[in-house]
């Protein structure tokens, strides 16, 4: 079992930066792969940036060369960076913690935090 607590949140206008944590429990936090998703109202929820447990990175388009997504295996914490803050990076973000093992995957969700952007 795994939970997830983010933070980091807020109000920011366009243009401004935000650094997002969640801080996972358990002793096996660097075998997950680690992503942040996000939702806007109305919308799918959808991948933001994933790192890996060997730390390979992946990110949506949209946030390429403005997000930074990083882990740190001592304090079972995984960061996302945000900079260059757009109206429609408005969302609810989630962290989300993703293994597999075998034929069984196992998933766990953060409770969210709510980034907001004013323009």
């Amino acid at each position: 079992q795994v939970q997830l607590v983010e933070s980091g949140g807020g109000l920011v206008q366009a243009g401004g930066s935000l650094r997002l944590s969640c801080a996972a429990s358990g002793s096996i936090f660097r075998l997950y792969a680690m992503g942040w998703y996000r939702q806007a109202p109305g919308k799918q929820r959808e991948l933001v940036a994933v790192i890996t447990s060997g730390g390979n990175i992946n990110y949506v388009e949209s946030v390429k060369g403005r997000f930074t997504i990083s882990r740190d295996n001592a304090k079972n914490t995984v960061y996302l960076q945000m900079n260059s803050l757009r109206p429609e990076d408005t969302a609810a973000y989630y962290c989300n913690a993703h293994r597999g093992v075998g034929r069984y995957e196992y998933d766990y969700w953060g409770q969210g935090t709510q980034v907001t952007v004013s323009s």
